[in-house]
């Protein structure tokens, strides 16, 4: 199995934070989002396309483990991989950092659906090369 790793980094904006210039704990759930597009994107693929073709990914579980506050000026990193795969369901893995320093560690399980019925799709079926590349970049590994 692959060790895929998928890295995206960009400031933390003004409007991300509250007075005292911290992040808003929701703001996390949203560069977890970041990441996992950026990871999605650089294995060959896009949601836009799977949505195009009347497939959605919804988010089922999500946990966050909030360890230290980013902060405003700060450029934060997240790393993101999948680290289990079904054919309909998918576990994505995120760690977030901000100079080099470990603020938050979380998982997110998205099912597959059909965007009319939401009732879950094998993804062999309905994209096979998306299904392939997602069982190739399975990662047991943890983060380094």
């Amino acid at each position: 199995m692959s060790n895929t790793l998928s890295s995206v980094t960009f400031p933390v904006r003004y409007a991300e934070t509250d007075q005292m210039g911290v992040v808003y704990h929701a703001n996390y759930l949203v560069w977890c989002e970041i990441g996992r597009t950026k990871l999605i994107e650089d294995i060959g693929f896009r949601y836009a396309d799977m949505e195009k073709e009347g497939v959605m990914s919804p988010v089922t579980k999500i946990n966050l483990n909030y360890l230290r506050p980013a902060t405003y000026g700060q450029d934060v990193t997240v790393k993101t991989r999948i680290i289990n795969y079904t054919g309909v369901r998918v576990t994505y893995s995120y760690e977030i950092y901000a100079d080099q320093v470990l603020l938050v560690t979380g998982e997110s399980e998205h099912v597959c659906v059909d965007a009319k019925t939401f009732k879950p799709i094998q993804m062999k079926k309905r994209f096979p090369l998306w299904d392939k590349a997602y069982r190739n970049h399975l990662s047991s590994v943890p983060f380094s």
